[in-house]
């Protein structure tokens, strides 16, 4: 039992990187790019992707834009000026302009989710006992948390920040007609988690009244009890309601909390350290699809037929255990963009359990309607998404950095090229990159073309190219990406910064810029590709909705000799299909390791 535990501690670690939490003045803010260094980034990040004429424009808008007395350095200087007297001069505006604003569902075009390796069991003893060890691991971590013992992290050699890790737990998005707002509840110090199974939700205090975390045996017979008085039921899956559009569930929301009850149920849910969403084994079709369907549970659910009623999408953190093995973690990424040590043996108090509490909701005619609007919405949704989730098994990182090559900019290089490959054209990529080695820093994006990419690209097929010509160019484009992460790991990354001379901008109730007005501006942060590495130890999986309706998402954990790739696209989109850029990409990737050992 304790070797279980073990494992599934190690399991969180993976999911919750160990960071610095109360010592956020040891890293430093983040800098503020110069105006001409974040300009030149820009028009670079354009070559690879617009015809002359048009760069040529740009040019001129950019250079005038920045001359000496114009608005660029007046902007500049009100970001400097900002930048002195916030934590961060970046961060609440991002959270804001990039989430709480967003008008989108969650599910799908927000919450990551993150599908760890399946347990071994297929039934509801092993799943209550799995969940019970994962409660017990998750509120050991959060006592580290509390107790300001988490140790720091490092990147680079860097120490990163810890500010959010306090903010995950009885944290909740909360849904308003023109833009969200996030509400924390830690002060309260709730003692609660949330339970759903069956569309039915449970408030179990997880807490002994003399302050100790209940043993893993309370815990166990406590979800026993919710199993017994969670039976397929007609209930009504509330939690659909929080998979609608933003404005249309801030409204429902309203017509909801009239109510007194349904006031306390909302109330109990949103206060909860987290929610546990222990599912109904997942459909298997085969093997083969069975990852991408396991990967789309998590993410969404599967379905109003399946178990996207056991979701409360504004919740930051929700765990899911399914009866079938399947596991993983669902986040609201408002809050956060996202270990626990082995507990010591606890003997359970001679008190006797209070029942777990079952919420409850009234429903009008009016909310009945608005349940029946979300579920088809979200049944649409879901139909639409095509998730594809493989393991590429030929090499993996090392191959990779025994060539003294950045596995991350290889995989980079190699998307540009499978995409290219598709549709013979460059798209604007997107790759996101960490900015938390400084005092309260979210994300920032690595604009993934370059010209030594477009030129490797196009001489690929060439054959009058030797392999040696080849390989050269190969490594140029694998080290300007190298460089311009580098650069984006100091803080000198462009899209933030372009973000905030528009919003400083508007802040100081002037036009927006014609700079944003461009059309070349609109074309290149149309990102047709959404990427992000997620590096673990463990064969997981981060899966997310693509950021245009003509795009894709592509998510990938590189590991020793493999890599773990999700890719997703929409149905609706003819010019887009999640299982041929697959195939497209493990051949992209085949041929990139004949490049570099041409015996194999």
């Amino acid at each position: 039992q304790r070797a279980h535990c073990c494992r599934t501690n190690k399991k969180l670690q993976s999911l919750f990187p160990p960071q610095e939490l109360c010592f956020s003045s040891n890293v430093p803010p983040q800098p503020v790019p110069p105006l001409a260094h974040t300009l030149q980034g820009y028009l670079k990040a354009l070559e690879p992707l617009l015809p002359a004429e048009e760069l040529n424009h740009t040019r001129r808008m950019v250079h005038e834009f920045s001359r000496r007395g114009g608005l660029g350095p007046k902007l500049q200087e009100g970001l400097e000026k900002r930048a002195r007297t916030t934590r961060n001069w970046i961060a609440d505006w991002w959270v804001q302009w990039a989430y709480l604003e967003s008008r989108q569902p969650l599910p799908v075009h927000s919450n990551p989710a993150i599908s760890l390796p399946r347990r071994d069991f297929n039934d509801w003893r092993s799943q209550l006992m799995f969940a019970t060890k994962l409660i017990a691991a998750v509120l050991d971590f959060k006592t580290i948390i509390s107790s300001g013992k988490l140790p720091p992290e490092y990147m680079r050699g860097k120490r990163l920040c810890g500010d959010l890790y306090p903010l995950l737990f009885s944290s909740c998005r909360i849904p308003g007609p023109k833009h969200d707002y996030i509400a924390h509840y830690g002060r309260r110090a709730p003692k609660h988690i949330t339970v759903v199974r069956n569309y039915q939700f449970f408030q179990l205090e997880v807490y002994n009244s003399d302050g100790s975390r209940m043993t893993e045996g309370q815990i166990h017979s406590q979800l026993l009890r919710i199993r017994s008085q969670s039976w397929k039921t007609d209930k009504e899956p509330m939690g659909i309601l929080t998979s609608e559009h933003r404005h249309t569930w801030g409204e429902a929301y309203n017509r909801l909390l009239k109510d007194k009850l349904n006031q306390d149920s909302v109330r109990s849910i949103e206060t909860g350290l987290f929610s546990l969403c222990l599912d109904s084994p997942v459909m298997r079709i085969s093997d083969e699809k069975y990852a991408s369907r396991k990967a789309a549970q998590v993410l969404h659910g599967g379905g109003t037929y399946s178990n996207s009623g056991n979701r409360w999408f504004d919740k930051t953190l929700q765990f899911v255990v399914g009866e079938d093995g399947s596991w993983g973690l669902l986040y609201e990424q408002a809050t956060a963009e996202v270990r626990s040590h082995k507990p010591e043996p606890k003997r359970a108090p001679l008190v006797p359990l209070p029942m777990p509490k079952k919420l409850y909701f009234n429903i009008d005619r009016e909310i009945k309607w608005d349940i029946e609007q979300a579920k088809q919405n979200l049944d649409i949704l879901i139909n639409d998404l095509d998730v594809n989730v493989f393991n590429f098994k030929r090499f993996g990182k090392d191959l990779l950095k025994a060539h003294k090559l950045s596995p991350n900019s290889c995989i980079q290089v190699a998307l540009q090229l499978a995409y290219y490959r598709s549709v013979t054209v460059l798209c604007p990529t997107c790759d996101i990159a960490s900015q938390r080695m400084f005092r309260g820093g979210r994300t920032e994006v690595i604009r993934s073309p370059t010209e030594q990419s477009l030129r490797f690209i196009l001489a690929f097929d060439d054959p009058a190219l030797t392999r040696e010509a080849k390989l050269e160019l190969f490594r140029d484009a694998v080290d300007a990406y190298s460089a311009l992460t580098d650069k984006v790991l100091d803080g000198y990354g462009i899209d933030r910064h372009l973000l905030g001379l528009k919003l400083q901008a508007i802040n100081e109730g002037l036009s927006i810029p014609k700079i944003f007005m461009d059309t070349a501006f609109g074309f290149a942060t149309h990102w047709k590709l959404r990427t992000g590495q997620m590096p673990t130890n463990t064969d997981s999986v981060m899966c997310f909705g693509p950021l245009v309706p003509d795009g894709y998402a592509v998510c990938y954990n590189p590991q020793a000799d493999h890599v773990h790739f999700s890719i997703t696209a929409f149905n609706c989109c003819k010019e887009t299909n999640a299982e041929t850029l697959a195939s497209t990409l493990k051949d992209s990737l085949c041929v990139l390791q004949e490049l570099l050992q041409p015996t194999v």
